[in-house]
């Protein structure tokens, strides 16, 4: 299960290219720069540790608030911080 969460709220499926783990370029294209893993714990439903990739320089480059990444992240880990960017939304184990 992984999927791409937009600025915009949509939120598209998607499969790593090799089929079982994205590349380090295949998540720069996602989140538009460098990565950085953001780990959110165990997923209720899936039973699997769940991470979101986003831009490291997100916040310095100004990219647009994520509401739904935020939530997401919020509904995790806590309101800590908030998330900018396009992110990738999947496994622990579909990064290498």
């Amino acid at each position: 299960m992984a999927k791409i969460i937009k600025t915009t709220g949509e939120e598209i499926e998607i499969e790593p290219k090799n089929g079982k783990d994205f590349d380090l370029a295949e998540m720069q294209e996602i989140v538009g720069g460098y990565i950085e893993i953001v780990f959110l714990g165990i997923n209720k439903e899936t039973k699997k540790p769940m991470i979101l990739v986003v831009n490291e320089e997100g916040k310095l480059n100004k990219l647009p608030f994520n509401m739904k990444a935020t939530q997401l992240y919020h509904n995790c880990v806590g309101p800590y911080d908030v998330i900018v960017g396009n992110v990738l939304y999947c496994e622990h184990k579909q990064v290498k």
